[in-house]
């Protein structure tokens, strides 16, 4: 497991016999039916089909991934070519048959617990079984998948309900015995979620659970965790109201602010998880999962998340206290760029549509703040807009005419950090590859980086 909690994947096929058997005892209760009705066919099948060499080779079955590192994308990826030597037909004359059908039926099925990219399956003939179902007609081009994504995001609701959840933290955990106060208190949480959310809070409750909720925070503004999506899972127990709802944050492996632990608890007074006295504590007359919610947004994930430990706030301001705040910060956002990343990569359910469409709108903003932090810049400070400093330097090339005093406006000096650590550019650059070829993915506006990119590779590749 990598340092932002990413399980890798490892896998590989044995070329020994041995090896073979244990795999398709392992496979056998998958792969059982589908292969009976495979010898079923192989047996009434005709001498017409296309006819090649016998061969043996050994059979995996890649696990479900969850994240997988790019080091083991290579050789998990030619594994899944590999078949059973059972799946193999022959006719009356023992020649080796070849069905097509079938082998790309094999191949899709393996492919089935992958998380592709949109526009993979288009490419590849065997992942193409669900466009077939769909409909007669053609393939979805990278245009037609970008308007789906841009369609959906549109229409994605604020509050919603939905069949149930499958993926939700607390969904092998019954609620036990409620009652009829239980359900319309429950009930007037959801009217108060549907008509008070803030534009930045997005809510699904369950139809079949109700004691199930699922929120994404999206990321204050000049705070480090500006335009990221952060996901939490409450449940409303069947003490609640009398005791407020438990709640589970997505971490990925990472703590990014000292109330939210890497084991996903939400350290919040009104959640009775940390100490607080009077209205910062639970009132089971007055408090609301609304209020949870809100809670979250503005005192978690806040400028400085360093002065929300304990204690630590009577060092705000001091030297060192802003020093250790602005480091914190620099850790802060290179774990909500990887919270980003996992958020692509494993959508959480029901949020497909606003990850997609999201990143795929902030894509460029995000990635230029990464650049603007690179040089220097204090992680939250506000990023010039691209189309002001273009003119801006329009301004400044015709010598400031229009002044009538003559004198040249001058530019606000950068707020640039000192004492940075020299890791902190590294480790952006690293992160910033991957957030553009998973925004690039999403259809963002990617182009100058891009272009900047290519420029780059061709003049390292030019020079001697």
């Amino acid at each position: 497991m990598d340092a932002a909690g990413y399980p890798n994947v490892q896998g590989g096929a044995s070329s020994s016999s041995s090896s073979s058997a244990s795999c398709r005892a392992a496979d056998a209760a998958v792969w059982d039916a589908v292969q009976q009705q495979k010898r079923q066919r192989c047996q009434g099948s005709s001498s017409n089909d296309q006819v090649g060499p016998s061969t043996e080779n050994n059979s995996f079955q890649a696990p479900e991934p969850e994240l997988q590192n790019s080091d083991c994308v290579e050789d998990d990826e030619e594994d899944y070519y590999l078949y059973d030597e059972d799946d193999v037909c022959y006719d009356d004359e023992g020649d080796y048959e070849f069905d097509e059908t079938d082998f790309n039926q094999q191949l899709a099925d393996k492919f089935d617990g992958l998380d592709l990219p949109p526009g993979v399956e288009a490419t590849v003939p065997w992942l193409q079984k669900q466009a077939i179902a769909d409909g007669p007609g053609t393939f979805k081009s990278m245009a037609e998948l970008e308007a789906d994504i841009t369609k959906k995001y549109e229409f994605f609701k604020q509050f919603d309900v939905v069949e149930n959840f499958s993926d939700h933290h607390y969904a092998n955990k019954p609620v036990g015995k409620t009652g009829k106060d239980w359900s319309k208190r429950i009930q007037y949480d959801w009217k108060l979620l549907e008509k008070d959310l803030p534009a930045s809070i997005y809510v699904r409750v369950c139809e079949n659970r109700m004691d199930l909720l699922r929120a994404v925070i999206i990321g204050p503004q000049g705070t480090p965790y500006h335009d990221g999506l952060f996901f939490f899972d409450a449940q409303f127990t069947c003490t609640y109201p009398s005791t407020p709802p438990v709640v589970h944050y997505h971490s990925g492996g990472l703590r990014l602010n000292p109330n939210l632990y890497a084991c996903g608890k939400v350290c919040l007074s009104l959640l009775g998880t940390w100490s607080g006295s009077g209205c910062e504590k639970w009132n089971s007359a007055h408090s609301t999962m609304l209020q949870v919610l809100i809670s979250i947004q503005a005192l978690v994930l806040n400028e400085n998340p360093y002065f929300n430990e304990p204690g630590y706030e009577t060092y705000a301001n001091s030297a060192t206290g802003q020093k250790s705040a602005m480091d914190y910060n620099d850790t802060t956002f290179q774990y909500s760029c990887r919270t980003m990343l996992y958020s692509l990569r494993r959508s959480p359910q029901h949020f497909d549509a606003l990850v997609a469409g999201h990143f795929r709108e902030r894509g460029h903003a995000i990635l230029a703040a990464c650049k603007y932090y690179m040089e220097g810049h204090k992680v939250g400070s506000v990023v010039p807009n691209e189309e002001e400093d273009a003119k801006q330097q329009d301004d400044t090339d015709a010598g400031g005419s229009g002044s009538s005093s003559g004198v040249k406006p001058q530019p606000e000096k950068p707020d640039l950090c000192k004492g940075r650590a020299a890791s902190f550019k590294t480790n952006m650059a690293v992160l910033f590859e991957e957030l553009l070829m998973e925004f690039n993915v999403k259809g963002a506006d990617t182009k100058k980086f891009c272009d900047e990119k290519l420029k780059k590779n061709q003049q390292a590749a030019a020079a001697p």
